[in-house]
Formats: C-alpha cells, structure tokens, sequence
C-alpha cells in the first residue's frame, strides 16, 4: 500500500544567475513498510530532498503527499501539527532540548498536541529503546548513542506515518551505529514503520529494501535490494 508520493519535485536556492538547482523534478513512491536508503555525494541534493519530504523547506514546484494529503497544500500552522503527527525526523546531532529531561525530550510532540502521555506506551517504547534508567537524565549525562536512540523515541511516539533519518549513525562509533540501525529495522520489520534514511555508509545502505541514488539533484538510479 502506497504511503509516500512524490511527484515532480524541485527545489531552487537563489536567482537570475546565481540560481541553484538544489533538487530537479525528482518523482517516486514509497509502499508503507517499506524501509528505503538514499544515498549520493555531497551536494547532490539528498537533505533537501528529506527536508521536503518532512515538511521542514518547501519546495519550488511539485508535489508531497503523504496518505494522499498534499503536505504543501497545508497552511503554516497546518503543516506544522501534520508534521509533528506524522513524520518522525531523527538527525545525525539528536537536536534535543538539553534543559528537558530524557522523558520530557521523548514525549515532547504528545504534550505539543495537548495529548495525555500514555504510560504503558512510553514504558513499552522505553524497553524496546533500553532507557528504563536514563528517564530523568538530562541530554549532556548521555553518550552519543543514547542521546539517538531518545531521538529515536520522540521520533516513534506518536506512531508518525514515515520515519526520515539523517545520517542517523554519522556521529556515533561503529558499535553504536551498528546497534542504531539494529533498532531501526526492528521498527521497520516488527512494527511496519516505514523508513527513509540518508547515508554515506554504503554497509547501511546494503540493509534497506532499496536504495535511491541521488546526482545532481535527480534520482540517478532506483534499485530494488529486497522485493
């Protein structure tokens, strides 16, 4: 079932002769679990790609849609709560809050909403994360790794249609990465949580469903790893 369409998306940075083309008609879709890696060189245009895929930059011309609601058909403030209901964004630095606790970071978008915390929920998602003892620590009394992986909690507590991660790995040792992406396929595969992530590690790229390839801001290549 198709979660994610993309249809002519471009994105210009500038004009007149300063005009950058950062992303050029790019067009695809995405099934609903399915767990997808874009890769590319520097420049090529994959962040501004995520970045308009979670709502966060709007695009110059084209479409996003997400369970067939046109995200950029959205006012502001729309886009905003739609955002924060349905895509999950994890980046290569956390971006936590460093004066709220690890329990206030992760249930940060519920309280936003005006959603009561739901608390069998959060200790289910706590277990899965391994943070049962870090809950009142505040972000700069963990390690790297934990500091993700409460990325990764804030990003699947509101149960978001799709998953954008930033080289999600990119500032975390190889065994802390290994174990990242240890959890975020089990998300994928277990709880069908459909997964986007950008890297340059070519190992985490090899695990995905598929891998699109970026270049000059075009969908070089769209290769099927696992039907």
């Amino acid at each position: 079932m198709e979660i994610l369409r993309i249809e002519h998306l471009s994105k210009m940075y500038g004009k007149g002769e300063t005009a950058v083309k950062a992303l050029d008609d790019v067009s695809f879709s995405v099934n609903k679990g399915e767990f997808i890696a874009i890769i590319g060189p520097s420049g090529s245009g994959k962040s501004t790609l995520l970045h308009l895929l979670g709502g966060v930059d709007r695009p110059t011309s084209g479409k996003v849609l997400v369970e067939n609601t046109d995200i950029y058909s959205l006012d502001e403030t729309q886009l905003a709560i739609f955002r924060r209901r349905q895509i999950g964004l994890i980046y290569q630095f956390y971006n936590l809050i460093p004066v709220l606790t690890v329990e206030e970071n992760m249930t940060l978008p519920l309280l936003l909403d005006g959603h009561e915390v739901d608390r069998e929920e959060l200790s289910r998602i706590v277990g899965i994360l391994n943070l049962q003892s870090r809950l009142n620590h505040l972000p700069n009394q963990l390690s790297g790794g934990q500091q993700q992986r409460v990325s990764i909690g804030r990003a699947i507590i509101s149960h978001p249609a799709i998953m954008l991660a930033d080289e999600p790995t990119g500032n975390l040792d190889s065994k802390n990465s290994a174990e990242i992406m240890d959890l975020l396929q089990m998300l994928n595969k277990a709880y069908q949580q459909t997964l986007i992530v950008i890297t340059h590690d070519e190992r985490i790229a090899l695990q995905a469903d598929r891998i699109l390839t970026i270049e000059d801001g075009r969908i070089a290549k769209d290769e099927v790893i696992r039907p």
